[in-house]
């Protein structure tokens, strides 16, 4: 996995963090005064696991956080938790024919790359699949919106996503592709093996090679006048009709 530098903002970021992977928490910044039971929590499980806690004004926690809204704490963080592509072929044979796997192709809000890795923690996803350019970094808006899932999955960021999808498939991953106008609905999918959720990005949806490289295109089916959902809401249903059917 690559590693980087950044910080970390927001209780439940900070909190994942120092929970699933102390090692990596270099520091945390609480505000000073403040009597927060979370924040407390937080110290003393800090102080525990030997990481170094400050008592700062708000005022640097605010410089730190930038437009993030920081909740009184944040916490230097040494690894951006991505895996590298060739990693990915272990990931998919561990899951022995029941990969659920989730690729975003070219999602550059760092708000929606968050909530859709929330989602995917919750279903449970084997791996989620980005690409390196043109997609939202993993940053401190990402894990604040993830609640922590961007510490409990394997992100994997791929230099060619197209070439990535193309192994999947010779490993027995079925790639189903988010698109408005498909025939085929979500619901008569059988998602119950190897599978890979194909969701496009804010703007445009599917770029042309992604959407040729997939085995079909399947459609949400919604009975209101809206065009479109949100990336993040049809990353939900379409995550938790794959676990529905895997549960049944």
């Amino acid at each position: 996995m690559s590693k980087q530098n950044q910080w970390i903002v927001g209780v439940n970021a900070v909190a994942s963090s120092i929970e699933k992977d102390p090692d990596n928490v270099r520091e945390v910044l609480i505000e000073a005064g403040s009597k927060n039971a979370r924040l407390v929590e937080i110290e003393e499980n800090a102080r525990r696991k030997g990481i170094d806690v400050r008592r700062v004004a708000a005022q640097a926690l605010g410089g730190v956080a930038g437009q993030v809204r920081h909740q009184g704490v944040v916490a230097r963080y040494a690894a951006a938790r991505l895996w590298a592509e060739e990693e990915l072929d272990g990931l998919v044979e561990a899951a022995a024919g029941k990969a659920l796997l989730l690729v975003l192709d070219e999602v550059q809000d760092p708000h929606n790359l968050g909530a859709c890795l929330r989602s995917a923690a919750a279903a449970g996803v084997t791996a989620v699949v980005i690409p390196k350019d043109k997609s939202a970094p993993v940053n401190a808006t990402v894990r604040k919106t993830s609640a922590g899932a961007a510490d409990r999955i394997p992100v994997v960021a791929v230099t060619n996503l197209v070439r990535c999808l193309k192994g999947l498939q010779k490993q027995g991953v079925w790639l189903y592709g988010l698109a408005g106008e498909a025939e085929q609905t979500l619901h008569q999918l059988d998602l119950r093996g190897n599978v890979a959720l194909v969701m496009g990005g804010e703007a445009d949806g599917l770029r042309r090679l992604t959407r040729e490289t997939c085995d079909g295109l399947v459609r949400i089916p919604m009975l209101g006048d809206v065009e479109s959902l949100n990336v993040s809401v049809a990353t939900g249903v379409a995550l938790f009709e794959a676990v529905r059917q895997r549960l049944a």
